[in-house]
Formats: structure tokens, sequence, C-alpha cells
């Protein structure tokens, strides 16, 4: 009998038939992601007064979330690799709702912080979403198909705030919590019916499976591509970070205004997928990322230097943030990509390690961000962070570069 053959050549031979989702269920999963850790940024000033506590305390609900999804990542690879994708996919989803409910209901804000990090289980979406696409494309392909599912995801986080803002002025900070549900519930529901089984379970034991790590670690190409990505996803992080305190504190914003222009990155974010899904099979992905993170970089530069001349406003600040958007759309795909094809057999673990890179220096920055900022300094802080570490994107991209020339790759 001819061996069967996923569209990767993979040999699929007693393997339960490949029912890959459409796009639609996976933006929901890499979008609910996204949504749950931005749709309330605009109520922060409000949360804080309505739980009596500091701004700085009730910030850290955006740097919990970020830490608490790297470690989750940590654990999701080896543990899907081992399972299959779509049953933690749907247990992660449930406890995401549980989560929900209990940060609504929460009588203080130690307790909402407690299921705001348990809400970061909604992140097996994302990753599994991910190494699903991995599972049945090639590198390029698969960088394309990405590109697509986060171009159509950038939506989601573009609207998040947004809708967050004006749900906080009409219904109060609750408002966007009782969404999440709903589209939780939606999207669990979804992936029960669309999500099929991509991956081929690998029969061994988790802790084999973490074993496995090592091979990872010592790929200097693995490195580079997630290097790339966190660093320049940390310019993003840094930003979810401070640019609420920057909206209200020193340009006056109230919620609605700020959710309109903290939209800003997103559509970058999304022009970014858009070349990314349309142009990365074509420039090939290490091309792809290093374009991205000049485009970053650029950005962020132009906005320090017109902000030193005297003629920072609210419009620059916000304006030159679509570039961070439009570079990080491009080099996220992309660096994901490459970073799942180093060893694809590991595909979900790769993502796993490198996902939880990302999201752990994503959730340091962030807190480093808001615990910079005060009225008096400005955005000063936050645009040399997120100078600093778009710099550093560069470099990493151009060893992953170096090192295939070195490799004859």
């Amino acid at each position: 009998m001819a061996n069967r053959q996923d569209p990767a050549g993979q040999d699929t031979r007693g393997v339960r038939p490949r029912t890959p989702p459409h796009i639609g269920t996976l933006i929901l999963l890499s979008g609910l992601s996204a949504l749950g850790m931005n749709i309330f940024l605009p109520s922060l000033p409000g949360m804080t007064a309505y739980f009596q506590t500091d701004y700085r305390l009730m910030q850290l609900s955006v740097a919990l979330y970020l830490g608490v999804n790297a470690v989750i990542q940590l654990l999701i690879g080896p543990i899907a690799d081992n399972m299959g994708r779509r049953p933690v996919i749907l247990w992660g989803l449930a406890l995401f709702l549980i989560a929900t409910l209990g940060c609504l209901f929460a009588p203080s804000v130690e307790t909402f912080l407690l299921f705001r990090m348990c809400q970061a289980v909604a992140v097996v979406g994302m990753v599994l979403g991910r190494a699903a696409v991995r599972d049945v494309y090639p590198a390029d392909k698969a960088a394309s198909m990405i590109g697509y599912v986060t171009m159509g995801m950038a939506i989601v986080p573009m609207m998040g705030p947004i809708a967050g803002g004006f749900l906080d002025q009409i219904f109060g900070w609750k408002a966007n919590f009782w969404l999440l549900i709903l589209l939780g519930a939606l999207t669990l529901g979804l992936t029960y019916v669309d999500f099929g089984e991509t991956g081929r379970k690998s029969g061994k034991t988790l802790v084999a499976q973490f074993r496995e790590y090592p091979e990872l670690l010592r790929s200097p190409r693995f490195w580079g591509y997630t290097l790339a990505a966190a660093f320049s996803s940390g310019c993003f992080f840094a930003y979810l970070g401070g640019a609420p305190f920057v909206g209200t504190e020193v340009y006056g914003l109230d919620a609605g205004l700020l959710g309109i222009y903290f939209g800003a990155p997103a559509l970058g974010y999304l022009v970014g997928n858009f070349f990314s899904g349309r142009y990365s099979a074509r420039a090939g992905i290490n091309r792809m990322v290093l374009w991205g993170c000049l485009t970053c970089t650029s950005g962020v530069a132009v906005s320090l230097v017109v902000l030193a001349a005297g003629a920072g406003s609210v419009e620059t600040f916000f304006g030159f943030m679509t570039f961070v958007g439009l570079g990080n759309g491009m080099v996220l795909p992309n660096a994901t990509a490459g970073a799942l094809s180093v060893r694809p057999h590991l595909a979900a673990t790769a993502s796993g390690l490198s996902g939880a890179t990302m999201l752990g220096g994503g959730a340091g920055l962030s807190a480093l961000a808001g615990a910079l900022l005060t009225p008096a300094s400005g955005a000063w802080p936050l645009l040399a962070i997120m100078l600093t570490v778009s710099v550093l994107s560069i470099g990493a991209i151009l060893l992953v570069i170096a090192r295939e020339r070195q490799l004859g790759l």
C-alpha cells in the first residue's frame, strides 16, 4: 500500500485523518489570547479607582498575564506533542472561561490579579494554532499561512482597545470581560466542531518530551529566530505597558480616545501581516524578518528624534507606533516559521519555547516601562526601551543569516 503523506511530505500512516481547521477558527484561537491581553487597557485608570489601588499595581495585570503566558508556553508544547493539539486546546479554552468569570467577580485587586494570571491559558490557541499550520505545510508556505492568520488576527487587537474604551464608557470595565466570555464560548464551540487533530502523538512521556529541549537549545538558528521575534515583539510589549500611562497622564486622553489611538500599531501589524502572506514564499523568511526589524527600529528612532526636536504630540507618538506594528507584522510570522522549521519534529515544543521567550521578555519590558514612566518623564523612557530592543532584533536576524551562510544553506 502506498504511503499516505501530508503536504509537508511526512508519512501519516496510522494517524487519525488530518482535518486542519479553517482560517477563521485559527484567527479566533489566536485572537482570543491577544484580545484578552489588551481589550481592558483603556479601563486601567477606572479599574484602579474601582479596586482602590495604585495604578502601578493595576498595570501588573499586563505583565503578569504575559509572564504566565510564557510559563504556559514552555509546558504546552511538550504536552501537545504528547497528547495531540485538539484536546489541549479544548481544555485550555474551558479554563479560560472559568478564569474570566473569576476576574468579573473578584472582590479585591489581589483576587483579580490571580484570576488574570489564570486567563493566560488562552495562549494555547495561539501556540497550537501555529503548530497546526506547521504540521501540514513546509516552512515558506507556513510563513505565508501564519501571515494570513495573523493578518486577520490583527483586526482583533486593533479593534479590542477601541471597543474596550467605548464599552467602559457606556457600561463600565466589567463589560470587557463579559465580551471575553461570549467570544471564548464561541471559540470553544467552533474549535470543537472544526479543529481536527493535525499532529502525530509522539508516544513519549512528558519527561522524555522535556528532554528534547536541549536539541533546540543547542541550535544557533533557533535562538536567532527566537530572539529576533522576542526583541521585536518586546518593543510592542513595552508599548503595551507604557502607552496607557502616556496617553492618560501625559496627553490627557479619556478611555474612549485612548482606545482609538492605542490601536495604531495594530493597523500597521495588519499591513505587515499582509506583506508576510503575500511575499514570504517569494522573498524568503530571513529577508522578511530583516526588513521588519529595520522598519520597527526606524519608526521608534524617528519618534525619538521628533520628541527631541520639541515637536512631540499625541499624534506623533501614536502615529509612529504604526511602524512598530508594521515591522512586527513582517517579523513575527516569518521568525516563528523559521523557529518551528529548525527541528520540524519538535514543532509544538519549538512554538512553546519560542513563544515563552518572547512573552517572558515582554512581561519584563512591560513592567519596566510601567515602572519608569512618570508625568514628568513624558514618553522618553518608553521610547528609549523600545529603541534598544528593536536594535537588538536586527542583530539577532543577522546572526541567523550569517549562520546559514556558514552552513551553506
